[in-house]
């Protein structure tokens, strides 16, 4: 048999918490510089607004209205109600 080093279970904890650590530090960096760019640039992004809804349309039709179409062929047989 070959003669495997032992497994150390103490290094995959310290792995899991600097992960842990680091996902922590990204999210409080993401929230300061949010906090900023409203504070700062509320007029540039108040701007953009608008470009923003017309974008948010087509891709909620998209995601949002995908499966139409998906649920039986539209028979209304199956469902008891009355066309």
């Amino acid at each position: 048999m070959v003669n495997e080093p032992p497994q150390e279970p103490h290094l995959n904890d310290h792995d899991h918490r600097h992960a842990r650590r680091m996902a922590w530090g990204w999210w409080v960096f993401a929230a300061i510089a949010l906090f900023y760019l409203l504070a700062e640039h509320r007029a540039h992004l108040f701007g953009a607004l608008p470009y923003l809804i017309l974008l948010a349309c087509p891709l909620m039709h998209f995601f949002m209205h995908g499966k139409h179409g998906h649920h039986g062929g539209g028979n209304n047989k199956d469902t008891g109600r009355e066309p």
